[in-house]
């Protein structure tokens, strides 16, 4: 290290401390019910090589903290003090947006004419154009669809704000005020972080501030490697999936080989599917990104808790991603809704690590962050915004159960305060709780998931829920723990006029349409039936379990004593006794068993090897092609229903014929 520890310490704090107060700096003075609210967004101070040096810990989207602004700095041309950069492009600013309603200011810092680092923030736009309000839908098939298209470029020059490009901004916007607004407010929030930086500079040196830079990144990447080495080496792989595409019912597969030596993490994507034309791709670049290493960096953060946030916690992480993949899409590929693959990223991650360390893994979250978002007409204008952002609960692990209706697994965004919803969307919220028996049953439950329901009140209102997930593919639970209840769409529910849905793109609502979204729960850890029966009573109390849940998926028996409910223990133990046995097989869910009954890892393996031999416009044909063809064999909703085996027999007949050919055509 070049500075002492008590210097570097002080200096590191200081700097912590000052992108929390551009965090709050921005939200007080933000337009947006998604920034002042939700709080997606976030703010930073990024090196003179332009990763992370400093983050805040208590506010803003915790996520972020792997990205780099060096691409888009250089993009942007030779700076001077006073100048702002703009951008919201995934692909030429090297990653650092990720889709295009995250817009991103970078601001170079100077002391004295020398460049000292940069300050970052971000905000989630309202609107940014495209094709449908709020910019997002899963169907869009090219990033031309999702708005405008900001390259790196200078919004102030010297200090003078450029009318031009705010001029652009605002026409392409269906929401221009609260998208300038909140530019405004990030331009607050860097200014405050370039006062608070000129006084850790006149207080300690440039020197030392630049020197601090490197020792944090480097003690932390240190104090990462340190805690990846406590889960031994090994390599292990671990596959899962997108429920589908949104544009057919094919399921998306994500695989990801990781392999552990001596606190290094390689990931290899290999067998991932090809990019889809759909939405979820996820612009990385070929780098260890923020969306591929979230679940990472929040175990490093578990195993030491007092790890620094900065650059130096995806040091250790390298990472193989096929281009034209899933997770290494080639541009113009979609990403709108890069958030629904990115969790299925965080779950096949934390199972092929849970492989490696069970006891501190735990089973899959929920797997879904649903932002609902309700456009309207209001007088020549549409007021487009999202009511909530819907998560589900997280995942047990050994020793204790998962939380209910809360997944930081790639963010920690608030919850919208109910009374402001009402006022600012024409909506009334009916229901906003937990939902019951969602959670995957095991010796420690799985967090449940949440119910929303509303009822609209105004003319013209459509409904957008941008990833929705988990409603095939239920969160898997581990070592005999269940899986949780997969995610429900219900428009009208109980009425004659009600409609069931997957995916949806724009849906129209009429003016008294009730709305109901059901999360998924998360998965379970350990077998239900060593579940203490007092911590099932409680659970059944508190509203999260239901009374023949308790006995179905726990062989717990309950009665009325004293008024209340109590536990029978001889009936328990009797119950247990007899029908361990005949419980349905815990784990993944009998959809992705039937799924891999026919499509399973290595002969998939060979189908995703024969795809990426084609060219790149060819592979997505194809591979439907190839589904459809296996898929005509099977019953109508499977997975959700499982073949006969002659149909089964059948399916994998076909499909290694079909596969046979493909691999004959890509030699």
């Amino acid at each position: 290290m070049r500075l002492d520890p008590v210097t570097l310490e002080i200096v590191g704090n200081r700097l912590s401390a000052m992108t929390e107060e551009m965090c709050l700096t921005l939200q007080r003075t933000s337009r947006s019910l998604y920034v002042k609210e939700t709080a997606d967004f976030c703010c930073a101070f990024a090196g003179l090589d332009g990763g992370f040096v400093a983050y805040p810990r208590g506010i803003g989207v915790s996520g972020f903290v792997g990205l780099n602004v060096l691409t888009a700095v250089r993009a942007a041309g030779p700076l001077e003090p006073g100048d702002v950069i703009i951008t919201n492009d995934p692909y030429r600013s090297g990653g650092l947006a990720t889709h295009l309603t995250d817009i991103q200011l970078i601001e170079p810092y100077f002391h004295e004419g020398e460049l000292v680092g940069y300050g970052w923030a971000f905000i989630h736009c309202s609107d940014i154009g495209g094709r449908v309000p709020s910019s997002l839908s899963p169907v869009n098939d090219e990033i031309f669809q999702e708005g405008l298209q900001i390259p790196p470029v200078k919004l102030v020059r010297a200090g003078e704000p450029s009318r031009d490009v705010e001029a652009l901004i605002t026409a392409n916007s269906r929401t221009p005020e609260a998208n300038l607004g909140d530019i405004r407010a990030m331009r607050a929030a860097l200014r405050t972080g370039r006062e608070r930086l000129a006084g850790v500079v006149a207080q300690h040196g440039l020197a030392a501030v630049l020197d601090a830079q490197r020792d944090l990144v480097e003690y932390t990447a240190g104090k990462a490697r340190a805690a990846l080495a406590t889960l031994g080496d090994g390599t292990h792989r671990f596959v899962d999936y997108l429920d589908d595409d949104a544009v057919s019912n094919l399921p998306v597969r994500l695989s990801v080989t990781a392999t552990l030596r001596a606190g290094n993490l390689h990931l290899d994507f290999t067998g991932t599917d090809p990019q889809v034309a759909a939405a979820f791709n996820i612009a990385t670049l070929g780098r260890p990104h923020a969306w591929i290493t979230t679940r990472v960096l929040a175990l490093i953060c578990t195993l030491d808790p007092a790890v620094a946030l900065n650059a130096g916690l995806i040091a250790p992480i390298t990472v193989t991603t096929p281009e034209g993949s899933l997770v290494n899409p080639v541009h113009p590929a979609a990403v709108g809704v890069r958030h629904a693959s990115a969790n299925r990223v965080n779950d096949a991650i934390g199972g092929a690590l849970g492989l490696a360390a069970p006891h501190v893994l735990p089973a899959a979250s929920s797997g879904l962050v649903v932002p609902v978002v309700v456009a309207e007409q209001r007088g020549a204008g549409q007021n487009v915004q999202v009511l909530e952002p819907m998560v589900g609960g997280t995942g047990a692990r050994d020793g204790a159960d998962g939380v209910d209706g809360r997944d930081s697994g790639i963010s920690n965004l608030s919850n919208n305060p109910v009374e402001t919803v009402e006022t600012e969307i024409g909506v009334e919220i009916l229901r906003y709780g937990l939902r019951t028996d969602s959670g995957g049953a095991g010796r420690w439950r799985g967090g449940c998931g949440l119910e929303l329901t509303f009822r609209v009140r105004g003319e013209g209102s459509k409904l957008l829920a941008r990833g929705l997930e988990r409603m095939c593919f239920r969160p898997w639970g581990v070592l005999g723990g269940g899986p949780g209840a997969a995610t429900e769409l219900i428009v009208n529910p109980g009425t004659p006029r009600e409609r069931r849905h997957f995916k949806i793109d724009l849906l129209p609502l009429e003016p008294g349409d009730v709305v109901t979204l059901l999360t998924s729960g998360a998965g379970g850890y350990g077998d239900p039936y060593t579940r203490d029966p007092e911590a099932v009573l409680r659970d059944v109390e508190r509203g999260v379990v239901s009374f023949e849940a308790a006995a179905r998926e726990y062989g717990v028996a309950l009665a009325e004593r004293d008024g209340g409910l109590a536990v029978d223990a001889p009936a328990t133990a009797n119950a247990r006794r007899a029908h361990r046995q005949d419980r349905p097989a815990a784990g993944s869910g009998e959809e992705r068993r039937a799924w891999e009954s026919v499509f399973d890892t290595a002969t998939v393996d060979r189908l995703v090897a024969a795809l990426f031999r084609l060219p790149r416009p060819a592979r997505t044909p194809r591979r439907t092609a190839l589904y459809t063809a296996v898929l005509a064999g099977l019953p109508a909703d499977f997975p959700r229903t499982p073949p006969t085996p002659e149909q089964r027999d059948a399916a994998r007949r076909t499909l290694v014929q079909e596969i046979s050919q493909l691999e004959r055509m890509s030699v």
